[in-house]
């Protein structure tokens, strides 16, 4: 099973206070890998350090990554720690529902700002790290996390936000072409339904019809999301680059 063992890599995980972040971060943990997690309040990354440190070794940096400012200085306290970062996840994003007439453009700058250019930027900001970490038989691994909701229109009205993701799995592919020389994979997973506190008034005012219209008639759970980071993270998924992987029980590829 060492195919999958992550133990002595080090990997970064941004909104990892919580949802898909920390279902992530939980899982690269009990995979072996030494995390540090991120998100915007301090509370919230010192309740989840401790949450997470029952399954390894986890520090928490608070950084509001919707700024270039502060995707730069958390990977400068990353690169005060660690001397190379084998996993990056990009994971911290944000939404926003009105309808169409009433749509503010302040919603699109803050869905874009943290969706799309903080992914860029980290992952720009922490390539030096990321080469020193890869190998040619066990390249980096840059995780982007888009959703299904930038594969096909999804029912509610956020605009910016199935935009953004449509932008960050096409940003995961072009990026995927040009650090593969570099020895640094890129790909992205595009989950559907998962309990978190983004999705918790969609599922609690539709949970049942979503799990109903999905091949596997359930909603996502932790084991799931936890699996694909250790997959894409491992030498498991070495020779993967490029892909937008749907992690949604079917909602997204054949409803």
């Amino acid at each position: 099973m060492d195919l999958f063992d992550l133990t002595g890599k080090v990997a970064v995980v941004t909104g990892g206070t919580r949802g898909i972040g920390m279902m992530m971060a939980r899982g690269l943990l009990q995979a072996g890998a030494r995390v540090h997690i991120s998100s915007r309040k301090p509370d919230a990354c010192a309740e989840a350090a401790e949450e997470l440190s029952q399954y390894g070794e986890v520090s928490a940096i608070p950084a509001d990554l919707s700024t270039e400012e502060e995707c730069l200085r958390l990977a400068r306290e990353i690169g005060e720690r660690e001397q190379a970062l084998h996993i990056l996840v990009n994971n911290a994003g944000a939404t926003w529902g009105a309808p169409l007439e009433e749509y503010p453009a302040f919603a699109w700058d803050k869905v874009l700002d943290l969706n799309l250019k903080a992914p860029f930027f980290l992952t720009r900001a922490f390539l030096p790290m990321l080469e020193a970490a890869a190998t040619h038989d066990d390249p980096a691994r840059v995780i982007n996390v888009g959703s299904i909701d930038g594969l096909h229109v999804p029912l509610l009205p956020t605009y910016a936000y199935s935009a953004s993701k449509a932008a960050l799995h096409h940003m995961t592919r072009v990026l995927a072409r040009e650090l593969g020389p570099r020895r640094i994979t890129v790909n992205a997973v595009a989950p559907g339904p998962f309990e978190s506190k983004m999705m918790a008034a969609t599922l609690e005012a539709f949970g049942e019809q979503i799990a109903a219209a999905a091949p596997m008639r359930r909603i996502g759970r932790p084991d799931d999301m936890a699996g694909v980071a250790i997959y894409l993270s491992s030498r498991a998924g070495a020779y993967v680059t490029g892909a937008v992987i749907p992690v949604d029980g079917g909602l997204g590829t054949t409803v």
